[in-house]
């Protein structure tokens, strides 16, 4: 695991307005993302999903190339928050290559907190520029950069900054009130990001409609005709790897990411759908997952949040209603256990 110790952060002069900021703003650096075969399949960031207790798991049954972190404040790094951070951004040897995505709207903090990421062993930093959410968007930050195009570009640069050889992504949306993306990807790329990632949607639309694909394909062409080296990413309702290939190949991408699918199926990188792994193993698999998660969370979070993975696990099988209802009383990996076995005595199958 990566080590929370001897961590520092100091408020250095904002980089932007330094007088090498033309040097700067036009480095590139690619970093691990150009060794990677295309289409790079990446696993999205998502808050109290990805931990990486489930990201280990994602890794054993068929990883994708690259991991990205649960987002995390930038200013409450930087700021009394630190502690209750840092046990966010722990990860295991198996998760290589991963992503620390962060959140914020002072371009100092991300700076700081680059550097923290960087004395961690992270691979990469991304910065959130499409979270809907309120709370987020109060601060200026998420997707309400997106109307803040001079500030986006600031954060991008002192993240770059303060993360020196490792590269800085931005994950970002296709617009806030309407679709913008001839106005607001070039005003990204003057930043010169390693990659963007577009979810197709606005703002606005949340996650109401469909996936705009076509929209992440007019994106593509304006990073391509930019001339810039960055990389292009979509993502937004991909359901299956065959599907993630196709839109990357159709819409000249240099990869999908995959949110929500993977919450539904922890195989989904290994292309097989869920309800085709055995009974035996997806039960075997919640327990592993189970124990790796309480010696992980132990008393950093309460046993009960992993219930809401246990649909992922157990569905669409005789008996399943009746299991999951059991497995929500378990108050540790030893009782989950427990319940998987008697349950497999039950039915005559062995566990």
């Amino acid at each position: 695991m990566t080590s929370l110790h001897g961590v520092v952060c100091k408020r250095p002069p904002l980089f932007f307005i330094n007088p090498t900021f033309d040097i700067i703003q036009n480095m590139n650096n690619l970093g691990f993302w150009k060794k990677l075969k295309r289409p790079i399949l990446a696993l999205a960031p998502m808050a109290d999903l990805t931990d990486s207790p489930f990201r280990q798991i994602v890794a054993s049954k068929g990883r994708p190339d690259v991991f990205f972190n649960e987002f995390v404040s930038a200013d409450g790094l930087c700021l009394n928050g630190k502690d209750s951070l840092l046990p966010l951004l722990r990860f295991g040897k198996v998760e290589h290559p991963i992503v620390a995505q962060l959140f914020g709207s002072k371009p100092e903090n991300f700076y700081q907190a680059a550097r923290i990421i960087v004395q961690l062993g992270f691979d990469g930093i991304d910065i959130n520029m499409g979270c809907p959410f309120k709370k987020i968007e109060k601060q200026g930050a998420g997707a309400a950069l997106i109307e803040n195009p001079k500030l986006a570009q600031m954060i991008i640069l002192e993240t770059k900054r303060g993360a020196k050889k490792i590269p800085v992504s931005v994950k970002t949306r296709i617009g806030y009130h309407r679709e913008i993306v001839r106005e607001w990807i070039p005003e990204i790329l003057k930043a010169d990001p390693a990659v963007i990632t577009i979810h197709g949607r606005t703002r606005n639309e949340k996650s109401k409609v469909g996936t705009h694909w076509e929209v992440i394909g007019k994106a593509a062409k304006i990073v391509r005709k930019s001339g810039k080296r960055s990389l292009i990413i979509g993502n937004g309702d991909i359901n299956s790897l065959e599907e993630a290939k196709t839109k990357a190949k159709k819409y000249n991408l240099d990869g999908i990411m995959i949110g929500r699918a993977i919450w539904k199926n922890p195989w989904f990188f290994a292309a097989k759908n869920v309800n085709s792994v055995p009974i035996t193993e997806r039960i075997a698999t919640l327990v592993e997952h189970a124990k790796i998660y309480e010696s992980f969370h132990r008393n950093k979070k309460n046993f009960h949040d992993l219930r809401k993975f246990y649909s992922s696990y157990i569905s669409s099988f005789k008996g399943a209603k009746r299991l999951r209802m059991k497995m929500m009383t378990a108050e540790n990996s030893e009782e989950v256990e427990k319940i998987a076995a008697h349950f497999f005595r039950e039915d005559g199958v062995s566990f």
